[in-house]
């Protein structure tokens, strides 16, 4: 199944300055960008045909992906001066990148890569900079049980605030933390049907058009997740993440359980 990942966006909270045109999805967590560990994540899953939908910072992008080094993160053997590689990333990923504008919305840009589906019915999709340990596989068959045109993974409310209910004369008569909320918030991970492009207008929103179209006709199920998930649009977001791999600390890094005997929960 395709993967549409968005990474054109110019990601403003992330950025340490002026002079730094980094897009967000090349963010280091480890010795690797976001949008890798998101596409690891996918290719785990056996979902290894990626369309990039480029806008800001693409060259950085691109650049990474044709001068990728397999040597940062596999084994290999040096013999005689040649490097023989023990495993590989990507050799058996099939990219496309797809330059969808600058200032392009969301929907938008999905609207721009539509031909690269080939039609497929369905397709996944991901803003490239989100990390989670959800079970793909049970996502995707329950949205293909469903007749239904788009799927969103939803996690509860990340907020450390509280809210504040008021009553007369400006009394207070509760307070109650924003994750205790019988509330749910969009989680990034998207299993798509065709139905989806007739829901988006040009110059559209996905979720703010074309789920949310969906939603009012009965068409939009929520997969939700109580696990891991972890947004990164902050440098403190992204730096807990960083330190996190540091210490070994990874539970989106799905494909590494395997090696260490754990297992996959699917």
């Amino acid at each position: 199944m395709k993967v549409v990942l968005f990474c054109g966006g110019y990601g403003m909270r992330m950025r340490a300055g002026a002079n730094d045109d980094i897009p967000k999805p090349m963010a280091m967590v480890g010795p690797r960008p976001l949008i890798w560990h998101v596409m690891r994540y996918y290719a785990h899953f056996g979902h290894k045909e990626f369309i990039l939908c480029l806008g800001y910072g693409a060259h950085h992008i691109k650049n990474f992906f044709l001068n990728y080094e397999e040597t940062v993160s596999n084994d290999f053997v040096l013999r005689g001066g040649r490097t023989e590689l023990l495993s590989t990333d990507i050799a058996d990923w099939t990219i496309t990148f797809a330059q969808t504008g600058i200032e392009s919305p969301i929907g938008e840009r999905l609207r721009r890569v539509r031909d690269h589906l080939d039609g497929d019915e369905m397709f996944l999709a991901n803003y490239a900079d989100v990390l989670t340990d959800a079970p793909l596989p049970e996502m995707i068959d329950r949205f293909s049980r469903r007749d239904a045109g788009a799927s969103m993974m939803v996690v509860p409310p990340q907020s450390s605030f509280h809210c504040v209910e008021l009553g007369q004369d400006g009394l207070v008569g509760g307070i109650t933390p924003v994750s205790d909320l019988p509330l749910w918030e969009n989680g990034g991970y998207f299993v798509l049907r065709q139905e989806i492009f007739d829901h988006i207008p040009e110059n559209g929103d996905l979720v703010a058009d074309g789920c949310a179209q969906l939603a009012k006709r009965g068409r939009l199920v929520a997969h939700q997740h109580r696990g891991f998930w972890q947004p990164t649009d902050t440098v403190k977001e992204r730096t807990a993440l960083d330190e996190a791999y540091a210490r070994g600390e990874r539970p989106w890094a799905v494909w590494e359980r395997e090696r260490t005997g754990a297992g996959v929960s699917a």
